[in-house]
């Protein structure tokens, strides 16, 4: 991929040089070239700052992508880690002010 290249310029090569017989226009082949640049993604590193908002980036995209009962499974686990986060965040204040008040 060239740093100048447009996303129209990748999507038409893929379907010359990968893709092959698949018609262009067809919006099936362009959802599987768009998933086929997805999963070609650079990778980035789980240890970094990047890494973790890049992940979270993706599920994020991969759930607006998803219907019925697929989406609504996401929606679940994302308010159960929110939820998560909030009660820890509660019994750190808690645990604050408590030693704070002694």
């Amino acid at each position: 991929m060239g740093v100048n290249e447009s996303p129209g310029e990748r999507s038409s090569r893929r379907f010359e040089e990968e893709l092959i017989g698949l018609d262009p226009g067809d919006p099936e082949a362009r959802e599987f070239a768009a998933h086929l640049d997805r999963m070609e993604h650079h990778i980035r590193s789980g240890y970094t700052v990047e890494g973790y908002v890049g992940g979270i980036s993706d599920f994020a995209d991969s759930a607006n992508r998803l219907g019925g009962h697929r989406r609504l499974t996401a929606l679940i686990l994302i308010t159960l880690i929110l939820g998560g986060v909030a009660v820890a965040v509660w019994d750190a204040l808690v645990f604050i002010f408590s030693t704070l008040g002694r």
